[in-house]
């Protein structure tokens, strides 16, 4: 009657994670979006329980799953810019992100290309045979880090508000 869910990766020990409901409201999608999102395997997240628990880099994923539906790609094109991304993206998302350098996504559903220099990404533009896409992983990153920065200042204080209603 119902398939057996398949075992999903752990997350590191304090690893930030966000639930349904912060994924949702961070990338701009509906909870039905996410939801068919994992029935489908194009973002499988953690489970615990009935909670899908997500990592950042899951929800990286979403932020351009999301900005590349909203331009018109079908799934399956994204599902080959998924693939892409999990295999490149990883280590330069982490050096972006300290550094000051952007990482942005172009692609024109075919191609796919992973970028950080600006005159690169112009020739890339230039040279186009037809429509490109871009988006700026970087940028996607830095909103879901603000996000949880956001998350982790609003628990300290309803902490404190706590303690200071015990005393």
């Amino acid at each position: 009657m119902f398939k057996p869910r398949k075992p999903r990766s752990t997350l590191a020990a304090g690893q930030e994670v966000y639930n349904s409901s912060e994924v949702a409201r961070i990338c701009g999608v509906s909870l039905r979006q996410l939801q068919w999102w994992d029935e489908r395997s194009v973002v499988s997240p953690r489970q615990d329980g009935h909670k899908r628990i997500y990592s950042p880099e899951e929800v990286v994923e979403i932020s351009v799953i999301a900005e590349l539906r909203r331009k018109g790609f079908s799934l399956q094109k994204i599902r080959r810019v998924l693939r892409f991304l999990q295999k490149d993206v990883g280590k330069r998302l982490h050096e972006s992100l300290a550094g000051n350098v952007d990482i942005h996504l172009l692609t024109d559903g075919r191609s796919i290309y992973l970028e950080d220099a600006p005159d690169r990404i112009i020739d890339l533009l230039k040279n186009a045979r037809q429509p490109m896409f871009l988006v700026c992983v970087t940028d996607q990153a830095k909103r879901i880090t603000a996000a949880s920065e956001r998350k982790s200042a609003k628990s300290e204080g309803s902490s404190t508000a706590r303690k200071a209603r015990a005393i």
